[in-house]
């Protein structure tokens, strides 16, 4: 039921939606619990980004998306962009399972059945397998990072954190990548409230802190700062090992940002023993 309100809220798109196919083979590719597309580099065992697009998407749309894709695929990294759970009432639209108590698929088993195909499908890397997601498809990430730390290389949510109740505590540690727009209106900074009050999106800077707790870093106040292009950056690293925590701000709304893709890669790039 909480479901079906929620696709009712004017929440989240990802880009248009277009045909996509399973790495040149008509039709998206097929495992259990549902379906994936996939474009490939020119690159042996390349490393690969899940991204889950947002609200009412589905994975055609991120794998039809250039200026994320094609950088991408520049630095020899695939690109597997899962179909999100259709939403109950015969909408036809697609979102992720991602708050607790709600029914639905297993979104964690789903999309560990389709990096695992990918993976021995198409030869790719699966020790340098990145999580990613705009909006809806980013308060998918934080969840799964929330609950399995370690199930993948790194986290890197775009718009989107938690919903309130916030979690009480996150497994850790983790290597996480929060993007946000300064002036992003559908997932605002401070969040929001959605369906007359019956919920609430979370403060971003508030689940940065559960992240900080999770990695045991050793102060609020980060250890560095720094801006690339549009990106103004606050970095955590002073943290129990394998833990990294950075956020990267920049000038616009909602939005997957131009240049997201190449500051992507070169902060994984940058954190080494993949």
């Amino acid at each position: 039921m909480i479901r079906s309100i929620l696709a009712a809220l004017a929440f989240v798109g990802s880009a248009s939606v277009v045909s996509a196919d399973c790495a040149g083979e008509p039709g998206p590719c097929r495992v259990e619990g549902g379906t994936y597309h996939i474009v490939l580099p020119r690159a042996e065992r390349p490393p690969v980004l899940v991204f889950l697009h947002g609200h009412g998407g589905e994975g055609a749309g991120p794998i039809s998306n250039q200026q994320l894709v094609a950088p991408l695929l520049a630095r020899g990294w695939a690109v597997l962009a899962p179909d999100g759970d259709m939403l109950p009432g015969g909408s036809g639209k697609r979102s992720w399972n991602f708050f607790p108590g709600w029914e639905g698929r297993d979104e964690a088993a789903f999309l560990r059945a389709a990096t695992e195909d990918a993976v021995a499908r198409f030869g790719l890397d699966r020790e340098r397998v990145v999580l990613g997601g705009f909006s809806a498809g980013a308060f998918m990430v934080n969840y799964l990072a929330c609950a399995m730390s370690q199930a993948y290389s790194a986290y890197v949510p775009v718009s989107g954190g938690f919903w309130r109740p916030d979690p009480e505590a996150c497994n850790g540690p983790v290597r996480l990548l929060h993007t946000h727009g300064w002036s992003d209106p559908v997932v605002p900074l401070e969040g929001r409230i959605l369906g007359g009050g019956r919920f609430q999106q979370g403060d971003i800077l508030a689940g940065l802190e559960i992240w900080r707790l999770a990695n045991g870093c050793v102060d609020h106040k980060p250890d560095s700062f720094s801006v690339t292009g549009p990106f103004h950056r606050r970095l955590w690293a002073s943290c129990d090992p394998g833990g990294v925590i950075e956020f990267a701000l920049f000038p616009g709304g909602h939005m997957v940002p131009e240049g997201w893709a190449d500051m992507m890669v070169d902060w994984y790039e940058a954190l080494g023993d993949h």
